[in-house]
């Protein structure tokens, strides 16, 4: 038997296995048969991926809980149209990246890098309307399942890969490691024009206006057309624009009645996230400067940041990897301890205290950081540092056991527990 015909006959037969457990039925938002996911496992594992999905791209955006409190009222507008009665959440996660994405289950957030780029409440309903369909047509679950078939696999609350050399390495790459583990839809063109199609139709209900859905398509194109940089490979690789949305959105609107565009009120939502784009963009630059080693302009360029917003609890998350970086471990302690005040529910700054503290011999206060950072979101880096810890503490079989968590990684960090593993126990 050939390697491919190995191959093939594994994906059929995993392809088997799933259809039996989950069965073809009827999608009720587009008439068409399909293999579907159970809604009790739609829902279970949107509920499960939603957390650390959030932790893995910047956490809820914090320093206006009101901005969530509005997302939310217009997604649950949005999505009541929806025939399939799934218990919708939208929030904004603290996110410079213009995107959004949507989890089985109706678990769905929008980043405040594309918040920012919208004028108005109509516009913000073709996005959420958009997800909506996603997430009630089975796309995105869809996905999940395809990337099983495959073995790319999906985010699951395990111990999350990290390739760093070490602490300060982790310390300054670290979020955006662990980001590029997140599960990343790749919607195609049908599932796409599907999205737009009944979303449309969905903010329609809800009284918005369809052209903001042409508005929003137009941009994209013109955002893909003109792109320099990296910054929006994400949003274009799971939502890929084209003209053709554009037209056939078009299409559709001329065919529907106006409705309201809500500007006033939008603008209104967003004005704190308006008012600090500034120290964002200046954000931006500082981590820029740290991923070239240019510490000191970093340094300069977050503190700037902190002046102008000295509530966003990610430029003191930015602030003590950078003086980690410069093995400043006291004053990085600080500025992730003022960011755990400011948001204490964000895996980073909790690890981030964590390690400082951990530099500093301070074991008792580093524990709880760690443990809390790993609740949030596990990591490698914080089990092997709790299993540290209970070296310190004398507690070997403890520490055992988290070392064995951190060695399940083809990492440094895996292979540094695999070495504690050996050294403790002889293996």
């Amino acid at each position: 038997m050939t390697w491919n015909h190995f191959v093939t006959r594994i994906g059929i037969a995993l392809l088997l296995a799933l259809t039996l457990a989950t069965g073809c039925t009827v999608n009720q938002v587009t008439g068409k048969r399909q293999l579907s996911m159970s809604f009790s496992e739609q829902v279970q594992i949107g509920s499960e991926q939603y957390g650390p999905a959030q932790q893995q791209q910047g956490g809820r955006y914090s320093v206006d809980p009101d901005v969530n409190v509005y997302i939310n009222q217009v997604g649950q507008a949005v999505a009541a149209p929806s025939p399939v009665r799934l218990p919708f959440e939208f929030v904004v996660l603290n996110n410079d990246e213009p995107n959004a994405w949507a989890l089985p289950g109706g678990k769905i957030a929008i980043n405040r890098g594309l918040l920012v780029m919208l004028e108005d409440e109509a516009q913000l309903a073709a996005v959420l309307g958009h997800e909506v369909v996603h997430a009630a047509a089975e796309h995105s679950a869809n996905q999940m399942r395809t990337a099983q078939i495959i073995g790319i696999g999906v985010l699951v609350a395990g111990v999350a890969a990290e390739k760093m050399e070490n602490e300060n390495a982790a310390l300054i790459g670290l979020g955006a490691a662990v980001g590029a583990q997140a599960f990343q839809a790749r919607y195609g063109r049908n599932q796409e024009l599907e999205a737009d199609n009944f979303g449309i139709d969905y903010m329609v209900t809800a009284g918005y206006d369809p052209m903001a859905s042409v508005e929003l398509q137009q941009k994209f194109v013109e955002l893909s057309a003109n792109r320099n940089n990296n910054f929006l490979n994400n949003l274009f690789a799971s939502h890929p624009p084209s003209q053709e949305r554009v037209d056939k959105n078009k299409a559709k609107a001329a065919q529907l009645p106006s409705g309201k565009r809500n500007r006033s009120a939008f603008q209104r939502a967003i004005a704190q996230l308006k008012k600090d784009q500034p120290a964002y963009n200046q954000h931006v630059k500082a981590l820029a400067a740290a991923t070239n080693e240019d510490y000191e302009q970093a340094l300069s360029l977050t503190n700037k940041a902190i002046k102008s917003q000295p509530n966003e609890s990610l430029f003191y998350i930015t602030k003590g990897k950078i003086l980690m970086a410069q093995n400043q471990a006291k004053s990085a302690r600080d500025a992730f301890s003022k960011a755990n005040s400011l948001n204490p529910d964000y895996f980073m700054g909790q690890l981030g205290l964590g390690l400082s503290e951990m530099k500093l011999k301070r074991y008792t206060t580093a524990k709880p950081a760690l443990t809390r950072s790993y609740q949030l979101l596990p990591t490698s880096i914080a089990v092997f540092n709790l299993g540290e810890i209970e070296v310190q503490q004398g507690n070997r079989s403890q520490a055992i056991e988290y070392f064995r968590k951190a060695a399940n990684e083809n990492s440094e960090v895996g292979k540094a527990a695999q070495q504690r593993i050996q050294e403790l126990t002889g293996e």
